[in-house]
């Protein structure tokens, strides 16, 4: 009788923990269906630029490859105008949850900190920087049948006529002015900055040679230069661009060598305090397109570099690039209301 018991006993044993078992086996499965993985909705992509153009274009392979590997769709939305401060209110005022992210340029988050007294942002607090995607140097351009030959042509130009050659670009503080603020301080030359509301205007001065020369990138300054009206003289980095062998360094046409660099790169951002593993699957999903054909001839076709970079070589570079443009702030006087 009591072997009877003892066995019924260690059955009923084995049954419980056979169910515990089962129920812990469902554990997962049921936050699983509490917690659906992300993302569960439509995700914006706000961008401060037009329709067009270099960034908008990468920016849109992105949200095609994005949304079939993600099962839903990644809409672009272009908000232009304002320094870039339309597109993050946008941004600012949308989800929290990684669903809206923002695709920022350089001086966003490395150079308007340090020029404008009041920032309708703050990057520490309102931005989690998520994935670099593309580094680009710029080109010193002048129209085709220019005088200038090579940059020395313009530094001995300036020289001799100190104020009275001119420039352009689209606002104060982009990646253009603060590079031409460095190139007179390390020269000791003076130029007039002249300000264009569309870079297809400013570009067309300079082919017509309203102005003396400008500088851009290979996207912008690209159809104007294979229609025979711009000419490239030399690209503000350490090194010849893939895309335009022939074109030699700011450098090696008689200008100031390294550190000197004209240069803008772009980058995703979600808002600050998102999931970690939200942030973590954007970035290895993002890094995983751009490593795509497509994407790497866009790339060349518009003079860009993939900017690939861990976590936190991405936290130290813009660290890096925010001292950089904060000594030519400072340097130049760059104030902004």
């Amino acid at each position: 009788m009591k072997k009877a018991i003892q066995s019924t006993r260690r059955v009923a044993l084995i049954a419980a923990a056979a169910a515990a078992a089962a129920g812990l086996s469902l554990l997962p499965q049921l936050a699983s269906a509490a917690e659906p993985q992300w993302p569960t909705k439509n995700v914006r992509l706000i961008l401060p630029y037009p329709v067009g153009g270099g960034p908008d274009g990468v920016a849109r392979i992105l949200a095609d490859k994005l949304s079939r590997k993600w099962g839903k769709p990644v809409v672009v939305e272009n908000r232009p105008g304002g320094n870039g401060f339309i597109a993050i209110d946008a941004f600012k005022r949308g989800a929290t949850d990684g669903h809206d992210l923002l695709q920022l340029d350089s001086v966003h988050l490395a150079a308007y900190p340090y020029m404008f007294k009041k920032l309708p942002y703050d990057v520490e607090k309102d931005f989690e920087a998520i994935v670099p995607l593309f580094r680009t140097y710029l080109f010193f351009t002048v129209a085709q049948n220019s005088k200038y030959k090579k940059v020395s042509d313009i530094i001995a130009d300036a020289k001799a006529n100190p104020g009275k050659l001119n420039y352009g670009s689209w606002s104060i503080g982009n990646p253009v002015h603060l590079g031409m603020e460095e190139f007179q301080s390390l020269t000791g030359t003076k130029v007039e900055h002249v300000l264009f509301k569309e870079t297809n205007m400013l570009y067309t001065s300079v082919a017509t040679e309203e102005l003396a020369f400008s500088i851009g990138s290979a996207g912008t300054v690209g159809p104007l230069q294979r229609a025979g009206k711009l000419r490239l003289l030399a690209v503000a980095g350490p090194k010849r661009v893939a895309s335009y062998p022939d074109v030699p360094t700011v450098a090696e046409s008689g200008g100031p060598g390294a550190p000197f660099e004209v240069s803008g790169w772009n980058a995703i951002v979600g808002p600050k305090g998102m999931a970690p593993e939200t942030a973590d699957k954007i970035r290895n999903d993002v890094t995983e397109a751009l490593a795509g054909n497509d994407v790497k001839e866009k790339f060349l076709s518009f003079g860009y570099e993939p900017l690939t970079l861990e976590r936190k070589q991405f936290a130290s570079f813009v660290q890096s690039e925010a001292k950089r443009h904060a000594a030519i702030i400072k340097r130049s006087k760059i104030e902004i209301e």
